[in-house]
């Protein structure tokens, strides 16, 4: 027998999941399609009010964890960054769009989530509660291989907090077998910030490469601090660096044909920047 659990408030959400039995869940896209669970009893927090809203403070687009996809697309909000909507418009088809929720496809550990791919190359950072606690943790810490992270038991995915500015200069590409339900074979998002002259901040992240996202900020501070012809001078280092640190897993699509992939998306996201 199923037993659900549809609380409205986060209050009463979070003292529901001291019940570490119950399964939590919003959209329920992922779910769906897993085995099913007959005895199992779940947590519905798609109406919990206070994880639905979009608002920002001085730093932050603050995004609650069960808003959906189409609530990003169709945000009148002006201070939703781009990149975010864009990525959110090219996810499945329309049906999956307005259930599936941002929240969800953090918490599933997909190397392959679209929208996490975005709030991880802008190292947005995951608002994380439980009954008795509460912490920030960059999104980032909160992948630990393909289907683990970071939350603990009796926690919930609450806020999702992505920064406000330097993401105008954006490059998005998602590869996939056709447009409509594809899930990406190898994704790309690279932003670079460039004030004055100067690259102020340069992050890229490859999704469905690896078992979690790739992100590795210690080789895009290469072209940190430095003006575009500075950064042409030391393009062969930061192409030869992360030619050897991406090492696609074995999977349905070849190894060498996504590694092909992943570089070619470097490079031009740095042509088309003029680097």
């Amino acid at each position: 027998m199923v037993k659900t659990y549809a609380p409205l408030k986060l209050k009463e959400a979070l003292e529901l999941r001291k019940d570490t039995n119950l399964i939590p869940y919003c959209g329920g896209t992922d779910l769906m399609i897993a085995q099913e669970c007959e005895e199992r009893e779940y947590l519905f927090i798609n109406n919990v009010v206070e994880m639905c809203r979009i608002t920002k403070d001085k730093e932050y687009v603050r995004f609650g964890a069960a808003c959906k996809f189409t609530d990003v697309i169709e945000s009148r909000h002006s201070y939703i960054p781009e990149i975010l909507r864009e990525a959110c418009s090219q996810i499945a088809a329309p049906a999956i769009r307005n259930a599936g929720s941002l929240g969800g496809n953090i918490a599933n550990g997909s190397a392959k989530a679209d929208s996490a791919l975005i709030f991880i190359v802008t190292d947005s950072l995951l608002r994380l509660v439980s009954a008795d606690s509460e912490r920030l943790l960059p999104i980032k810490d909160f992948y630990l291989g393909s289907g683990k992270t970071a939350l603990a038991n009796d926690e919930l995915i609450v806020e999702i907090l992505m920064p406000r500015y330097g993401l105008d200069n954006y490059y998005y590409k998602k590869i996939g077998a056709r447009n409509a339900l594809a899930i990406a074979r190898t994704s790309f998002a690279g932003i670079l910030d460039i004030k004055d002259g100067i690259i102020q901040n340069c992050a890229t992240a490859f999704g469905a490469v690896k078992d979690i996202i790739i992100r590795i900020p210690e080789i895009d501070a290469k072209l940190i601090g430095k003006t575009i012809e500075e950064a042409k001078n030391v393009k062969d280092a930061y192409l030869s660096a992360y030619d050897e640190a991406i090492q696609p897993r074995p999977g349905r699509v070849g190894v060498e044909y996504r590694k092909d992939i992943c570089m070619n998306l470097l490079r031009d996201f740095l042509e088309t920047n003029g680097i």
